[in-house]
């Protein structure tokens, strides 16, 4: 049973206003124009990048677009055509030097994080494994103990910039030397499956993930310690086949909203509202759990944001979006 019904209704209809009615909202609005904005393929992207869709073109006017990508594809479109205009939920963990070799162009400019603290990334074991066996808590007491893990380390699918740091990772801890297999999975889907079968059924799991994601949120996880982070020994990680890998934690991932030099030219206002945009950590696993827990669409997700948030996302809008949006949003 959904927990929050529609008197969203109204304002759920307004996410999928036909075109007419969203042009005589851009004639109310101001001059927008149009915005293509990067839709990564995960829940936090999606769920920030139809907030942004909704309050761009119900208080401001744009006209938006959301161009289905994930990390490296975006950064190489912007590279060799210049869109989309806005990348956000960008990580610039698993952008690496295709990012930096934009921004150092003048191609590309970061304008904030749109996660704070940022996401957070490493190996994990359930906490109730952790409780049974502390010594499971370090990379070196699950070397000793391959066992008690299951003999089998869950890790990410191919594409995704984690494969290559934890495929490194995986090298310079020999794994399969100490008796763990590398199961590599074949999609994001069932990464989470696999973790939240084991920990419904008090099975042994030990594998990457990632937050805010709803695992994280949904289960009591135990981030493993690999030993800390040393930047000089991660940034080859980021590599494929880098030789003579070395171990290092994750750092602390900084998620971006970066935008066209040439967009923010030429769209200051817009670009002032993504550079405000901004979302507590938890308060995203709280909207994903949300979104899990009441079955929702991302439409669904952004209204009940939009309704319950006022005191965030009204200090990321102009004077006149606000007022626009004042008629819609109670």
């Amino acid at each position: 049973m959904r927990t929050m019904k529609l008197a969203s209704t109204a304002l759920v209809a307004t996410l999928v206003l036909p075109l007419a009615s969203q042009a005589q909202a851009q004639d109310d609005a101001g001059r927008c124009g149009e915005v293509s904005i990067a839709q990564m393929g995960w829940a936090a992207a999606e769920v920030t990048t139809n907030i942004a869709k909704f309050l761009l073109e119900q208080g401001y006017g744009c006209d938006v677009t959301l161009v289905q990508s994930d990390t490296i594809p975006a950064i190489t479109s912007v590279a060799e055509n210049g869109e989309p205009d806005v990348v956000t939920n960008l990580w610039l963990n698993s952008g690496g030097e295709a990012y930096t070799k934009l921004e150092e162009g003048g191609t590309i400019q970061r304008l904030t994080s749109v996660l704070e603290p940022g996401g957070v990334e490493g190996w994990w074991i359930p906490t109730s494994l952790a409780e049974e066996h502390p010594e499971l808590k370090t990379i070196d007491g699950i070397l000793e103990n391959p066992e008690l893990v299951g003999s089998r380390f869950n890790n990410c699918p191919d594409g995704w910039g984690c494969r290559v740091v934890s495929d490194n990772l995986a090298r310079a801890l020999d794994l399969e030397g100490h008796g763990i297999e590398v199961f590599n999975h074949g999609s994001g889907e069932t990464l989470a499956t696999s973790m939240g079968a084991a920990v419904t059924g008090g099975e042994p799991w030990f594998g990457y993930y990632w937050g805010p994601t709803v695992p994280l949120g949904k289960y009591d996880m135990t981030k493993v310690d690999l030993g800390g982070y040393d930047e000089a020994a991660f940034t080859p990680l980021q590599n494929p086949d880098t030789p003579d890998p070395q171990v290092s934690d994750f750092p602390a991932a900084p998620i971006l909203t970066s935008v066209t030099t040439e967009f923010a030219e030429e769209n200051p206002e817009v670009t002032e509202f993504f550079t405000k945009m901004t979302f507590a950590t938890d308060q995203m696993s709280g909207l994903l759990a949300w979104k899990d827990e009441n079955n929702a669409s991302n439409e669904e997700v952004a209204v009940y944001f939009l309704s319950t948030a006022s005191d965030t996302w009204t200090n990321w809008v102009s004077d006149e979006a606000r007022e626009n949006l004042s008629a819609l949003v109670q």
